[in-house]
């Protein structure tokens, strides 16, 4: 069991709110609050060690590159990455996503080519998919959903066929909280040489990842959600793709020679890390790797187990409170997306407001999703390693007032 109090402590925000009549913070699907550890190694970035990464000779220029890469080692560790270098710092996973859709995909995909998603994904997995098999004519095909929102591999019959050139898939569940069998649909893929994209930006915080394990060629994720800075994301590929893949940006510090009609390219990752590094983005994103690390992720991953199943019976009592998803907490990660029958998500998660629980209310950048569920949109609940069982009872107590209100 997680002390949470104390992990509670290591976090300013909510440790400084918690003498404003408490703050139940439950959006962490959406953004994560940042331990004291991320906070001071940020500080002490710009107090003590900033300066320009590999583009300086000079004491401070030189522990800037040496922590900026010291932190894209913890990073790559954090995932069971085999080296480093095949680690590239993002803006966020978003950008990562965009990374591989355009300087690896496109230059691949040819007409009647295919690319699969599924019909759970966040539009920043969705999106990039839909445009480079727009510019290129290959076709977006979508893994569909059974009715509890595992996917129907039934649905893809041709999934791993002549035609695919890509699967593109979240390992979990931005809205439903789903847990993609991602370790058997990358078995199954190898088998016929399809590569395959894990978008883990949910994962991270709910669980160990390791590359190495699940054999994936591309995974992406962000800082901000595993209490990281914003503005900083990571890109894990395979040596193969990385040797292979144009850069999406061309600048500074990326390039061998540049010549007034040709240019060559630095190697991964510089080939990639077009213009000054963040700095103290990097070095935040390395002190959140390790501040989970230090806990244990197992144990993250039964804490949030055990508040979302809480959750889950208590939501399965009430009569008019439909959750979509699967039903048991084994089945899903911290995540659960509900409706009040009759009343829309918004008015519900204002009342909660008003009663210090912090929900996130609407599509989720997840329309194609809703129209699956039927809905415009869907309240949800999302749980972090510094929620206890006493936010749970705070936010179902939330619930009741709310239905006593509305319905």
């Amino acid at each position: 069991m997680l002390d949470v109090e104390a992990i509670r402590s290591q976090f300013p925000l909510l440790s400084e709110a918690a003498g404003r009549r408490g703050v139940c913070y439950l959006d962490n699907a959406a953004t994560s609050h940042k331990p004291r550890a991320v906070l001071d190694a940020i500080d002490d970035c710009y107090r003590h060690h900033y300066g320009p990464v590999h583009r300086g000779l000079y004491t401070l220029a030189e522990q800037a590159t040496a922590r900026y890469e010291q932190a894209r080692a913890a990073v790559a560790r954090f995932i069971g990455a085999p080296s480093a270098d095949r680690l590239i710092f993002t803006r966020s996973a978003t950008e990562a996503i965009n990374a591989v859709s355009t300087g690896w995909a496109e230059p691949r995909l040819r007409p009647g080519d295919q690319v699969w998603v599924s019909r759970l994904e966040h539009h920043s997995n969705f999106l990039p998919w839909q445009r480079v098999c727009q510019r290129t004519g290959a076709q977006l095909r979508i893994i569909e959903l059974w009715p509890d929102g595992r996917l129907d591999f039934a649905s893809a019959a041709d999934l791993y066929g002549p035609r695919t050139r890509l699967i593109a898939l979240a390992q979990v569940s931005n809205v439903l909280g789903t847990i993609t069998p991602i370790r058997e649909v990358v078995t199954q893929a190898q088998a016929h040489g399809i590569p395959v994209l894990v978008d883990a930006a949910q994962s991270v915080a709910h669980g160990s990842v390791n590359v190495a394990e699940l054999g994936c060629d591309f995974l992406a994720f962000s800082a901000h959600k595993i209490g990281g800075p914003t503005g900083i994301g990571a890109l894990y590929a395979r040596t193969e793709h990385l040797d292979a893949m144009e850069p999406w940006l061309v600048g500074g510090g990326m390039v061998d020679e540049v010549g007034e009609s040709q240019t060559s390219w630095a190697q991964y990752p510089a080939k990639f890390e077009a213009g000054s590094p963040n700095l103290a983005g990097a070095i935040g994103f390395a002190a959140a790797v390790d501040f989970l690390a230090g806990i244990g992720m197992e144990r993250v991953r039964d804490h949030v187990q055990a508040l979302t199943q809480q959750a889950l019976r208590a939501l399965a009592a009430m009569p008019d409170v439909q959750v979509h998803g699967p039903a048991e907490a084994t089945g899903r990660a911290g995540i659960v997306a509900f409706n009040l029958r009759g009343v829309h998500p918004h008015d519900v998660a204002q009342l909660l407001a008003e009663r210090g629980v912090s929900i996130r209310a609407g599509h989720h950048c997840c329309q194609p999703l809703m129209r699956f569920l039927g809905v415009p949109a869907t309240a949800r609940a999302s749980f972090a390693l510094y929620n206890s069982p006493d936010d749970v009872d705070v936010f179902i107590e939330a619930i009741h007032w709310a239905r006593r209100v509305l319905v």
